[in-house]
């Protein structure tokens, strides 16, 4: 019993301190500082231009110079690039005197052959022009794979798409195809099923085979929250899952993602959510409506947004708007743009700015900002 009570002690102790980690780039009084999630400063704002964290460092400007700071919100590496992009499998781009080089936390030049064009790791692969080719750089500056492709879309995950002439397939980072390059299009991958188009036909890729879904002529990515994604035949939408199969018949105008068993679908001019086996859970009644979060509750509209649990009963006042933050950030670092509770707390804005809720309504430190950015674990 000791034991158990000790090691239920150091979970919830671990899951305590994995929040208090995540920080939030925010804009008060026309300076970026940084929350955390009981909505304390943990770096005053002191920033005329600021990123998110990543890596441990986030890419700030003073004198309109860039450099990168630590979560003490000390100058990890010194202000003086034109610009930067953010940290990712342990370096960063930056471009001083004209010139980009990846550096590491400690400003260290990674020495690489030179390419055409730089672009950003993602999770340990950076892709390689040379001419007209693309092929894959290690995070030790040596080639993975020699620029071969036309093109290769930046890796999520362990695979990403690549296109040989007008044909598409996926590789890993290894540069090894997964997908032969035989499809006109094909989506990104997902445990729960890849969709593609070969010739004129839209089908799934299951078991190493393409299966075409008749009258199709559009698929949406699978995601992680189900089996099942949607897709379009005759203007209308239903839900098809990785074997190529209609579980839900196309009958929807609009449609978007299943999570926690139910999905947003528009029908009759209004939104409401049906489950896996097609059945209506919550009327058709709102403007607008998005995909439920994994705490069970979703963003609704009327002229505002609200949130309802998974009976439908609206729990936080349709008073919000939810749109992103920044546009400027988003431009230069590719913000995150998810709405809706990620874990434990929506981002949304009211004509007294930007701020942030947790799941009974109640605003985090009870402050509104100019603009806010999601929380991010600053190691990741």
């Amino acid at each position: 019993m000791r034991t158990q009570c000790i090691f239920f002690y150091f979970l919830i102790f671990g899951i305590f301190l994995s929040f208090g980690q995540e920080l939030a780039l925010v804009r008060e009084n026309k300076l970026f500082g940084y929350i955390d999630r009981s909505g304390e400063y943990v770096i005053e704002p002191q920033f005329q231009k600021a990123a998110s964290f990543s890596n441990e460092y986030a890419a700030s400007e003073k004198d309109k110079k860039w450099g990168f700071i630590n979560t003490s919100g000390e100058w990890a590496i010194q202000p003086e690039y034109d610009q930067v992009k953010a940290f990712n499998s342990g370096y960063a781009l930056v471009k001083r005197d004209d010139q980009w080089n990846y550096i590491d936390g400690s400003g260290k030049v990674l020495k690489t052959p030179v390419p055409d064009k730089y672009y950003d790791f993602n999770d340990g692969v950076a892709i390689f022009k040379k001419g007209e080719k693309v092929g894959l750089l290690g995070t030790d500056g040596k080639l993975i794979l020699e620029p071969t492709y036309d093109e290769i879309k930046p890796f999520k995950g362990n695979y990403t798409k690549a296109r040989q002439g007008e044909l598409w397939g996926l590789i890993n980072k290894k540069g090894k195809e997964f997908v032969p390059l035989e499809y006109k299009e094909i989506g990104h991958y997902n445990k729960n099923g890849i969709w593609a188009k070969k010739g004129e036909a839209f089908g799934v890729i299951a078991k190493g085979a393409f299966i075409p879904v008749a009258d199709v002529d559009k698929i949406w990515d699978f995601r992680d929250g189900s089996n099942l994604t949607y897709a379009r035949s005759n203007k209308k939408l239903g839900f098809v899952n990785g074997e190529g199969e209609w579980v839900i018949q196309p009958t929807f105008e609009k449609a978007r993602a299943f999570n926690v068993g139910l999905a947003p679908v528009y029908f009759d001019k209004k939104w409401g959510y049906i489950d896996e086996k097609g059945d209506r859970i919550i009327d058709f009644t709102y403007k607008d409506a998005e995909v439920f979060a994994n705490n069970g509750l979703a963003p609704v509209k009327d002229k505002l947004w609200g949130f309802i649990d998974k009976t439908g009963k609206l729990v936080i006042p349709q008073e919000y708007d939810i749109n992103i933050g920044m546009a400027f950030a988003a431009t230069l670092f590719g913000v995150d743009d998810q709405v809706g509770f990620i874990e434990g707390l929506a981002r949304v804005k009211t004509k007294k700015g930007w701020g942030f809720i947790d799941e009974k309504g109640k605003l985090l430190g009870n402050r509104w900002y100019k603009n806010a950015e999601l929380f991010v674990d600053p190691k990741k």
